[in-house]
């Protein structure tokens, strides 16, 4: 067990969409945590980390104050709090967007036709910047929740919600037309870390990012025909360069190198084509560089 009274504090949303990711972040990076359900705050065993459970809105205002070092929060939220903190890493789970959406029913003539409209958000600041750089004025209605059904009962005729898959706002009667904010969870930090305090943010960002490259790379291996391997390495350009091996039959190879997720397919096809054979992939649970 971790034994020190100086421990990274970081605050996490304690229900929601980014609970879950949020700790198996944690989890992958090897830090172990004592039960978290239904907890307010618990500490790991083996890193020096203590966890604080917060709705989302208000973690902002937590690392601002130092209550928190550290949290992770969705964009949309940092953006609408617009508290004094800093962005250090973005995780790339919980993306969403924050979009305008107007019934079904209705013909939407672009931004222009949002003048005057009563519009239910639970992000007015954000929505009122999206406005105002537009040159449009509107009635602004702050609800904390449920903001799709506002046109439904009367209360809004458009609303401004985050939107994921988009399936709620189909199944309410309405569409997306305006795109405010593309958001996605982020780590965050007060501004005013003091030395020991940022080592320790050092050591976590590390795992952090460890634990982002493995995901976003598959590791290979193949067997290639010799004559075929100048080509079928040309294709792979791994981390440095691929390994090669000789295999029992003579004339072939095997090699073994990493592709990254955003080319991997099409370099699949290209190594096929260029004869490999009995490629495998296997999902990397860390990858330091």
């Amino acid at each position: 067990m971790v034994q020190t009274n100086n421990r990274l504090k970081i605050a996490i949303q304690k229900s929601g969409r980014l609970y879950e990711d949020s700790v198996t972040l944690l989890k992958e990076c090897g830090i172990d945590l004592r039960n978290v359900k239904d907890r307010l705050r618990t500490e790991s065993d083996n890193f020096p980390l203590e966890v604080f459970f917060l709705r989302d809105d208000d973690i902002p205002q937590y690392v601002e104050d130092g209550v928190a070092d550290i949290g992770i929060v969705g964009e949309n939220v940092l953006f609408e709090k617009n508290k004094s903190v800093d962005v250090v890493e973005k995780l790339g789970f919980g993306k969403c967007r924050l979009s305008v959406a107007v019934p079904r029913s209705q013909e939407y003539k672009g931004i222009a036709s949002l003048e005057g409209k009563r519009i239910a958000t639970s992000y007015p600041r954000l929505v009122e910047e999206f406005l105002h750089a537009n040159g449009v004025k509107a009635d602004i209605h702050e609800i904390s929740g449920s903001v799709e059904i506002a046109p439904g009962i009367g209360l809004a005729d458009v609303v401004a919600d985050l939107v994921s898959s988009g399936s709620t706002l189909f199944m309410n009667g309405l569409k997306e037309v305006e795109t405010i904010l593309q958001s996605q969870s982020v780590l965050i930090k007060n501004k005013s870390l003091d030395a020991e305090q940022q080592n320790l943010l050092h050591k976590l960002l590390f795992r952090i990012q460890a634990v982002k490259k493995a995901k976003r790379n598959k590791y290979v291996l193949l067997n290639a025909p010799n004559d075929k391997l100048k080509e079928i390495i040309a294709l792979l350009p791994g981390m440095k360069s691929p390994t090669v091996l000789p295999l029992a039959d003579s004339g072939w190879s095997s090699v073994h190198s990493v592709l990254s997720e955003d080319e991997f397919w099409d370099r699949i096809e290209k190594l096929k084509a260029a004869g490999a054979q009995g490629i495998l992939v296997v999902p990397i649970e860390k990858m330091v560089i």
